[in-house]
């Protein structure tokens, strides 16, 4: 199943998914202005403003006239910031910073995203690919411009200046080997959008080789500034061009090696799969698992038996953005879950009033088919630990595992925390088991009678329903769990749990509803920042050797 593609921009499923301008929404096409200090008026969502189109060196090409509804940039003082606590709210501005870079004004009325990608320029039999592209389509570009508005981190950070340089700014500071580089005289003249690694197969199984792809305006330019960045090194930088790259590789020939012959885009399994995966965003990555796994060799059984599992595994991801939302999505292919008809989840089927849950689909399954290789993996890992687990938790509440513990888990599992009770020295927590109902009940009171009798006193409030049984730290939340719920209909959880009805995965946090416990001692500017994130989903599917999910985070 495809990963979703943000709404509203439909991805050509027989187009190329690396030549992301052919998706696009249409926009008018102004006529051409002169770059000269001629002043140009815009239209803002009804107010007019006047502005001198800054120098055109590096940044997005081909304008297109993208100012509808949007309010006009106003620019604070700059001011030093601290880095803000929240992890992922750094995550987020590295992005946005890095991959927008600046330039209010052409951030939203230069967008192209034509070209050439890493791909149609690297060497087939890559076992890893990775991309990062500074020229998107313009919906990629619009939806970062509006996102980055959001954060006082990011807000101010659209300042004209050209987009590479400030990727470049942020992989060369505090690096000595660039020290002496100036960008304006010895990458900017060269330097393009896009840049692509490959990994691939060495001389042997531990050393791999590698090829760098470099989008590049001149190539002379290029070799000289390849040049530059290698002096004062013992080894000297291959380089080969190719077409708009240059391979970059630890010698001429590998360089030259890895710049003949077919491209990663004519490799039919890569192709297949970024087709699968649709629209590739900003970053995008590649990966044959099977042959990467094969790089340290097998020397255990074990190992021989998960390199058996994962076949000719492939994974294919990316990073994309939507206006409300940013996305990571990405499919599997090729390796055997073990899992031959998982059914959907019901996280949907929770209570409206949820704070977080996760549920999966098929672990007892799953757990039954691979019992073996986790006990003989746990018991290497803890020296017969686990094992020794086993014999007593069956010594002392007389269970048989591991057919009860398949029995508790069954069909899936759902575990839930409520909004409502949140500051109680207990909340309100569950789990919904799908299985016999009564067969886990009679499993859950052996172990409540074994705690019972070692002086733990330990009691699970349970509702008994159609093909599950409910489990909850009170019988109030046991019952509201066991009835139907409108959680479904809820439209944050809809946009962060996409294809929840389909979902054999799935997970949800409303940060909203759980904010105060975490906003606690921060400063009104993390708070500020903080408050802009809506929720956090994840939602996927595996049958059989496929896979996909999408990891979002929600915006306010």
């Amino acid at each position: 199943m495809p990963a979703e593609n943000p709404p509203g921009f439909p991805f050509d499923t027989n187009g190329d998914p690396d030549r992301t301008i052919n998706y696009r929404s249409p926009q008018p096409q102004p006529q051409p202005q002169p770059y000269a200090e001629q002043p140009t008026r815009m239209d803002f969502g009804g107010t007019q403003q006047m502005f001198t189109p800054p120098p055109q060196q590096g940044q997005w090409r081909q304008p297109e006239e993208l100012g509808y509804d949007l309010p006009p940039v106003v620019h604070a003082p700059v001011e030093k910031r601290r880095s803000p606590k929240g992890i992922i709210i750094a995550v987020i501005a590295a992005v946005v910073v890095g991959l927008v870079g600046g330039g209010g004004v052409w951030a939203f009325s230069t967008l192209s995203g034509g070209g050439s990608q890493p791909s149609e320029a690297l060497p087939a039999g890559a076992l890893a690919y990775a991309r990062i592209d500074l020229d998107p389509a313009a919906n990629q570009k619009l939806a970062l411009f509006n996102i980055a508005r959001k954060f006082t981190v990011t807000k101010d950070a659209f300042s004209g200046d050209d987009p590479r340089e400030a990727f470049f700014k942020a992989i060369s500071t505090d690096n000595p080997n660039f020290e002496k580089i100036d960008y304006a005289a010895d990458i900017e003249p060269w330097l393009g959008d896009r840049i692509g690694f490959a990994l691939m197969p060495g001389k042997d199984a531990t050393q791999p080789g590698f090829a760098l792809a470099i989008q590049v305006k001149d190539a002379d330019a290029a070799r000289a500034g390849i040049a530059k960045l290698d002096a004062g090194s013992d080894t000297k930088t291959g380089v080969a061009i190719r077409g708009d790259y240059a391979i970059v590789s630890t010698t001429q020939e590998e360089a030259d090696k890895y710049a003949t012959g077919p491209t990663l885009a004519e490799a039919a399994n890569f192709t297949n799969d970024m087709d699968a995966l649709g629209e590739p965003g900003v970053l995008s990555f590649w990966a044959d698992l099977a042959g990467i796994a094969k790089l340290g060799g097998a020397a255990s059984a074990t190992s021989q038996a998960a390199l058996a599992q994962i076949g000719n595994g492939r994974f294919a991801g990316a990073l994309r953005f939507d206006g409300s939302y940013v996305e990571l999505a990405g499919i599997t292919r090729g390796i055997d879950s073990k899992v031959a008809d998982a059914k959907p989840v019901a996280i949907g089927d929770l209570p409206d009033t949820t704070a977080g849950a996760i549920a999966v689909s098929g672990i007892g399954q799953a757990l039954k088919a691979q019992w073996n290789t986790v006990t003989e993996s746990a018991d290497a890992a803890g020296q017969g630990a686990f094992s020794q687990f086993v014999t007593q938790a069956q010594q002392q509440f007389g269970l048989a595992i591991p057919d009860d513990l398949f029995t508790l888990l069954g069909d899936g599992l759902t575990l839930a925390i409520d909004s409502e009770g949140l500051d109680a020295d207990l909340p309100n927590i569950g789990a919904v088991l799908s299985t016999d109902p009564d067969k886990a009940g009679a499993i859950l009171t052996k172990i409540e009678q074994g705690l019972a009798a070692s002086g733990q006193q330990f009691q699970l409030a349970k509702a008994p329903g159609d093909g599950k049984l409910v489990v909850a730290t009170n019988q109030g939340y046991a019952d509201k769990l066991a009835s139907a719920g409108a959680l479904k209909d809820s439209e944050t959880f809809q946009n962060a749990v996409p294809n929840a009805d389909a979902a054999t995965f799935a997970a949800f946090v409303d940060l909203d509803k759980v904010e105060n416990l975490y906003l606690q001692g921060m400063s009104d500017q993390d708070k500020t920042n903080l408050q802009q994130l809506s929720a956090v989903g994840l939602s996927g599917g595996y049958q059989g050797s496929e896979g996909n999910f999408s990891l979002r985070v929600l915006f306010n």
